[in-house]
């Protein structure tokens, strides 16, 4: 049996974009549209029926009373499509705004059908003439935050073409976010449940004055960028939660250690307080930052590995420190050394203890 893909078209005050979008998705062959009018009121009627029309028995139209956000129609559709389409394998987003041309959609679809635990992104190219700067610059700012934050490398962050697994839009349906922030949510929640296939898209801008869009820029970036705030606060949480039970544990380790053996007793405090602290730290940074595709074995092997060799050198750091500062308190010390320290922790942890499968770029 082939693979039953649907296509969801979130729509809010729709013009004639939609009505082309819905006709040659129908015409080409669509398993299925799903229209959301996200409350575009009665002086839109007329486009929705046109294009409730125009999909056929293919199609139908899911009604919000009020505008209730691009993520909130995704849900609404994602939940109709799981109770009436059991046959569905996974499902299409696109716009209706004229940036996703039909061939372009079906493609990804197509992809879907052949990748269907895969995370399709429809992603296009930047570089090109007539793009406008702010569409540009906000797009390689995200891709280098969210790079930086999570360790995801893709090439279009803000893309509204992707093909969703069936799985992964089930779990979707939980997932906090009800406008256009839901879209960057659906990044970071594919970490570790479904590997990322990126396949290239036509790139549409239409002229500026006929251009018609409901991003806000200011309100919608704050939530955009809000949503990888937490992913990173949580690794800064974490670590300075643990750094405080390693720092605690050291200073009571030193004064038992100290006239017992006291040639070691600072190295012997730090591996024992490191000890604990990592622990906490690596159940943490496995279940709640990174969620990685590594099983937790395989990461728990990577962060002890780099756990010893954190250990080794904050060691011996603070036992130099001590010897050369021996007047400065040893905690002082070890705390400078592990805030040193934290900063080379972040990025081996994101590239190599919990590094996740690089996306997939189908030509």
């Amino acid at each position: 049996m082939n693979p039953f893909i649907p296509i969801i078209i979130p729509t809010f005050q729709p013009d004639a974009h939609l009505l082309e979008l819905v006709a040659a998705l129908a015409e080409g062959g669509a398993d299925a549209i799903v229209i959301v009018d996200d409350g575009s009121g009665d002086d839109f009627s007329e486009v929705i029926n046109s294009a409730r029309e125009l999909a056929g028995d293919r199609g139908c139209v899911l009604t919000h009373k009020k505008n209730m956000g691009k993520g909130a129609s995704f849900k609404t559709a994602f939940a109709y499509i799981l109770e009436n389409y059991p046959q569905a394998t996974g499902v299409v987003t696109a716009d209706s705004d004229g940036q996703h041309s039909p061939a372009c959609v079906l493609k990804i679809a197509r992809c879907l059908s052949a990748n269907p635990q895969s995370f399709v992104l429809g992603v296009r190219t930047f570089d090109s003439r007539g793009i406008p700067w702010k569409s540009k610059f906000g797009n390689t700012l995200t891709i280098k935050v969210l790079r930086y934050v999570t360790g995801i490398r893709i090439q279009d962050t803000q893309t509204g073409l992707r093909g969703i697994p069936r799985d992964f839009m089930q779990y979707l349906l939980a997932v906090r976010g009800e406008r256009f922030e839901f879209e960057m949510q659906m990044l970071l929640e594919s970490v570790g449940r479904c590997p990322i296939l990126e396949v290239p898209i036509e790139t549409i801008y239409e002229p500026k004055e006929s251009y018609q869009t409901h991003f806000n820029p200011v309100a919608d970036s704050i939530k955009i960028y809000r949503i990888l705030g937490k992913k990173f606060f949580r690794f800064i949480f974490a670590s300075m939660f643990c750094f405080a039970i390693d720092l605690t544990l050291f200073t009571l380790f030193c004064r038992f250690f100290d006239t017992r053996v006291p040639g070691y007793y600072v190295a012997l405090s730090t591996l024992a307080a490191r000890f604990v602290s990592a622990s906490i730290n690596y159940t943490i940074n496995y279940k709640m930052v990174f969620k990685p595709d590594a099983k937790a074995g395989i990461a728990g092997l990577r962060f002890l590995l780099t756990s010893v060799a954190q250990m080794s050198l904050s060691a011996g750091f603070t036992t130099l420190g001590v010897i050369a500062f021996h007047h400065v308190p040893e905690t002082i010390i070890k705390a400078i050394v592990d805030m040193v320290l934290f900063f080379v922790n972040y990025k081996v942890q994101q590239k190599f203890v919990f590094r996740t499968t690089p996306p997939k770029t189908q030509k």
